[in-house]
């Protein structure tokens, strides 16, 4: 062995025993989040309990189904509907079943929205939350068949329907097939409304491209939070089609809302308060109506 086979051994003997930079300031995994928007970390648990809206810059998150449920409903009052409905490969995509049962066993969801029957306040509503986590949010074949049984069980049971909803658009992997979607939820919901029953479209962010263009958009009273981003094609897309440069701000909550497209931007904090009141308005004119 060389002398400079010697030294190099014995720096690596030293080295290891100095803990690195890195290893010093790194923070066990799930204790901290960092803010995608402002970049700062914040405990999981004062995240948690702020509904998942950083403390320090007030972006809101995304969330999973099971806690848009959490914070909406009242406790235990949640009966999901559906879950037995599984994604099959109709156009036999190469890798879809395995990522359509990766993302199942990963959020614990059959598929890319959550339906079923709960109270807000102590009234009966359906509701449906779309979980961008699975396929984010897309829209295929048993998505959009979930959200019409959904609307059908609250046409039945006249109560109103509430829907959050959070998606990359159609799925692609089922081409016409998800396109179709839209349609059938469309008709679904002209069917409530004809009943006169109340339907309340959340848009949370993102929700674009076939969900943006059919069932997310036709609600009596369309809410959405905070800087959601909105829109049916992408920003590039539209530039490169119109040839003119957007506003920045182009395909937000707050853009929408000052075009007309939206009733309201309302923090999440004050979300369930505000689609209870608005629920229980609905049902207050009924009972006058009757």
């Amino acid at each position: 062995m060389s002398i400079r086979d010697i030294f190099r051994k014995n720096q690596k003997r030293k080295y290891a025993t100095i803990p690195s930079e890195k290893a010093k300031n790194d923070v066990p995994e799930g204790i901290m989040v960092k803010c995608p928007e402002c970049r700062k970390n914040v405990f999981t648990k004062d995240l948690m309990k702020n509904l998942k809206v950083c403390p320090s810059c007030d972006h809101h998150m995304k969330m999973t189904a099971q806690e848009r449920i959490e914070i909406f409903l009242d406790e235990d009052t949640f009966v999901s509907m559906d879950d037995h409905l599984e994604t099959v490969n109709p156009l036999n995509f190469p890798g879809y079943t395995e990522k359509v049962k990766s993302d199942s066993n990963k959020t614990g969801l059959n598929e890319a929205v959550l339906t079923g029957v709960g109270k807000l306040q102590g009234q009966t509503i359906v509701v449906a939350v779309m979980d961008s986590h699975f396929r984010m949010g897309s829209m295929g074949s048993v998505v959009g068949e979930k959200i019409t049984r959904a609307v059908e069980k609250a046409t039945e049971l006249k109560v109103p329907f509430i829907i959050y909803t959070a998606s990359g658009g159609a799925r692609m992997q089922e081409g016409v097939l998800s396109l179709m979607q839209m349609a059938k939820t469309s008709v679904a919901l002209r069917r409530h409304s004809d009943h006169g029953l109340l339907y309340i479209s959340i848009l949370t962010h993102p929700t674009t491209g076939g969900v943006s263009a059919s069932f997310a958009s036709v609600g009596d009273i369309n809410l959405a939070e905070p800087k959601a981003l909105i829109g049916f094609a992408g920003r590039r897309v539209i530039e490169q089609t119109v040839r003119e440069k957007l506003p920045e701000d182009f395909q937000t909550a707050e853009f929408l809302m000052d075009h007309g497209q939206l009733d309201a931007v309302v923090h999440r904090k004050q979300m369930r308060d505000t689609v209870a009141n608005l629920v229980n308005l609905h049902v207050q004119k009924e009972v006058i109506t009757w």
